[in-house]
């Protein structure tokens, strides 16, 4: 099993740089991919910051990787969890900080937005200091 970086990722999903998207896939496609949490993070990031993709698109590229017979996720429970409530309208950092701290007493941010929009879904209360 190989583990891939963000970029190896973003050339797969979009296939900017046909020489990279070509090594990316033919490796990808040679065995099985451990992705860890913060590659989907920062891949997240970079397709809304750089690439300038939607919240939707963003989700559905990466779900579509990690659904993959042969894609490993190092947090799979996290992940799972962050891409539903990310599909509930968290963003998907907040999503994954939440999911994360599934076992804590509580998630504990400033972000009165975050408080409100996961006091209904959150699956730890999250709450201000």
């Amino acid at each position: 099993m190989i583990s891939i970086d963000t970029n190896v990722l973003v050339r797969l999903l979009v296939d900017d740089d046909a020489e990279q998207a070509r090594r990316a896939r033919r490796l990808v496609q040679s065995g099985d991919v451990m992705l860890v949490t913060s590659v989907i993070l920062e891949t997240a990031w970079v397709l809304r910051r750089s690439y300038r993709l939607d919240h939707a698109d963003v989700l559905a590229a990466i779900r579509g990787f990690i659904d993959l017979p042969n894609t490993t996720l190092s947090e799979p429970e996290v992940v799972r969890q962050a891409i539903a409530l990310a599909e509930e309208g968290f963003d998907l950092g907040d999503a994954i900080h939440i999911a994360s701290a599934r076992r804590c007493a509580a998630f504990v941010t400033f972000d009165k937005e975050l408080q409100k929009k996961a006091a209904k879904i959150a699956p730890v209360p999250v709450r201000a200091p």
